[in-house]
């Protein structure tokens, strides 16, 4: 996954919950001059622009102290949306049952990405079904994985009678 690199989880990761929010994860895309940490929360009300503000406040002055990053960099504080990405094992067990779209790093039956519904999760390996046909990934092969967005709403959200 594109997962931030260990010491910044552990870094940010206790600031985010410490302020009353749940931790999804980081994205970090280093580059010399324009590199992007995203730090994504979430919270049961929704996030609103304010909740991303005081995040950033607080992780930002962490981030002045302990300088964990070296050279230049944006923070970018994000709700999940409604594509929310999966980081870990334990967000897959948390939405078996949902449509996920699964980038990979090395081919599963000739293919690089696989959108379909997880079945369910043991140990690291992750089971979408996909068109009738179950396909078992390794979360360690996987480069990026978000949810789906399901409409489900009357008329599939069209509206009319």
């Amino acid at each position: 996954m594109k997962q931030a690199p260990d010491h910044l989880v552990k870094l940010i990761q206790p600031i985010v919950e410490g302020l009353g929010y749940e931790f999804v994860g980081i994205e970090y895309n280093p580059h010399p001059k324009h590199g992007v940490l995203r730090v994504y929360i979430d919270n049961e009300a929704g996030i609103i622009v304010d909740d991303c503000s005081k995040v950033s406040h607080q992780i930002s002055g962490v981030l002045d102290v302990e300088d964990p990053i070296q050279g230049n960099y944006q923070l970018e504080l994000s709700s999940p949306g409604s594509d929310r990405p999966l980081f870990n094992i334990e967000q897959f067990e948390q939405f078996i049952g949902h449509i996920v779209k699964v980038s990979l790093f090395k081919p599963v039956n000739n293919r690089r990405k696989i959108t379909g519904r997880i079945q369910k999760v043991e140990q690291d390996m992750v089971q979408i079904e996909e068109d009738g046909q179950v396909v078992d990934v390794s979360f360690q092969s996987m480069s990026k994985a978000n949810l789906e967005y399901e409409d489900h709403s009357e008329n599939g959200g069209r509206g009319g009678k």
